[in-house]
């Protein structure tokens, strides 16, 4: 070990650890409101192992010996482990289509008896030491399209894989992985096309296939006829406007239908489509039969309870009013009126707790742990350090906005975390990992890593 760094406190960064120390705090107090009842012993089922807040303040006390583990590790282990680590994940990852637990139709767990271990969330950790390993070594020169695909690479077959699962939220949160790429200099023209694509999608949501095939032909044509004295000028105009004109006809008539009947399972389209108040166009038509009544009223009675949990939360949150209703007396969280309160949807226990205010309060916590991430990855001299340090930043943002539009029903329910916050073991242990990993690196930052 570094003997100049053998003290345990000597170069912490004390603003991140407390926050972290916060944010878990209140997501015990959160998972606490909502199964605690007045019959209950508050000592004895915090140590009985029993309730959900019982398990989650024991995996904290893990968390703390782990993360003291992580500060009196040598820094140099993070590089020179980062590649194996991230095989070991694949493998990890592998490892759940032979023996995995399937929960919530999604195989993707592996059984340890006292948890359920999620390799797809641990994943995220080595995914983010492996892209910094790599971004970080000399000969990376990240300007070449070879270097961006062996990055683009690394971060999405983990996502790949998750996929394969049947877990498309944490999916999606390796898309993060974008952001700390931007910021070693990908092209924005990718994240352009990705935005373009975004936009491509949601608008397939609300108008049908056909309509928008025509309307993508019609604006073509009209902006060359608009344009024909530069188009007889440029062929480029004309090759560029014909190659937008394909992306955007194939994108929506093949890449659009082929995600939703063959990559999303159907309960994921219809919550999707449910989300903007539409029927799915893509779902397979034989699969009811549209003039038997009995059949039309059960596909509504699913579509309802699809769209339960958002209603519900929704009237928790609204509930809670600016100033909320006091600690231990929401009724909506208190009753069990939401589904999966106590991990995706904790936020609910927040906004009818402490309303407006505390919301606002949790939101100002997760800023403040941003910033301050981004602020310490600016401040390194080490590029592996500044690469890991935006990982997590862009971890944590992605995690905090879909949790949070998934809840208050801007977003498809896809099963994300809120960081700290959510109850389970490999959430929990992924965040705490991450922070400290990053925690160390810092407090090491004058040392240059590869």
């Amino acid at each position: 070990m570094n003997q100049r760094n053998s003290s345990i406190g000597k170069g912490v960064d004390w603003v991140m650890v407390w926050l972290y120390a916060i944010l878990v705090m209140v997501g015990l107090l959160c998972i606490f409101s909502v199964e605690y009842r007045s019959t209950d012993s508050v000592i004895n089922s915090f140590l009985g192992f029993k309730k959900n807040y019982s398990k989650q303040f024991f995996f904290f006390v893990f968390c703390i010996v782990l993360a003291t583990f992580i500060l009196l590790i040598d820094s140099k282990l993070f590089t020179a482990t980062a590649n194996f680590s991230y095989l070991t994940g694949i493998v990890l990852i592998l490892l759940t289509f032979v023996i995995g637990k399937e929960i919530k139709g999604s195989k993707s767990w592996i059984p340890l008896g006292f948890m359920n271990l999620q390799p797809v969330e641990l994943c995220k950790i080595f995914t983010s030491l492996a892209l910094s390993k790599f971004l970080s070594m000399p000969e990376t020169n990240f300007t070449k399209p070879k270097s961006q695909l062996i990055a683009a690479a690394i971060s999405f077959l983990p996502a790949v894989l998750s996929i394969a699962q049947g877990e498309t939220g944490l999916a999606l949160v390796y898309f993060s992985f974008l952001i700390p790429m931007y910021r070693e200099g990908l092209p924005p023209g990718y994240l352009i096309t990705g935005a373009a694509m975004a936009v491509l999608l949601v608008i397939s949501l609300l108008f049908s296939t056909k309509t928008l095939l025509i309307a993508f032909l019609v604006v073509a044509v009209l902006f060359i006829f608009f344009n024909r004295r530069q188009v007889k000028r440029s062929n480029s105009l004309l090759a560029m406007v014909v190659i937008i004109w394909a992306f955007c006809s194939v994108f929506v008539g093949v890449l659009v239908p082929f995600t939703f009947k063959h990559v999303f399972k159907p309960y994921q389209a219809d919550r999707i489509f449910s989300m903007v108040g539409v029927d799915n166009p893509f779902a397979d038509k034989n699969a009811i039969d549209l003039s038997n009544p009995e059949e039309l009223k059960e596909k509504k009675k699913k579509t309802d309870q699809q769209n339960y949990n958002v209603k519900q939360s929704k009237i928790a949150i609204g509930s809670g009013g600016v100033l909320g209703k006091g600690f231990l007396k929401g009724t909506q969280t208190q009753g069990d009126f939401v589904p999966e309160q106590h991990t995706d949807f904790i936020f609910t226990s927040v906004g009818e707790n402490f309303g407006f205010w505390g919301s606002t309060l949790l939101m100002l916590l997760y800023l403040s742990i941003i910033f301050r991430i981004i602020t310490l990855a600016e401040r390194q001299r080490s590029t592996f350090s500044r690469v890991y340090a935006y990982c997590v930043a862009a971890i944590l943002f992605f995690h905090v906005a879909v949790n949070i539009c998934v809840t208050v029903g801007l977003a498809p329910v896809i099963g994300i975390t809120l960081p700290l916050l959510s109850y389970g073991g490999s959430s929990l242990i992924t965040f705490t990992i991450l922070i400290f990993i990053l925690i160390r690196l810092d407090a090491d930052r004058q040392m240059v890593l590869r």
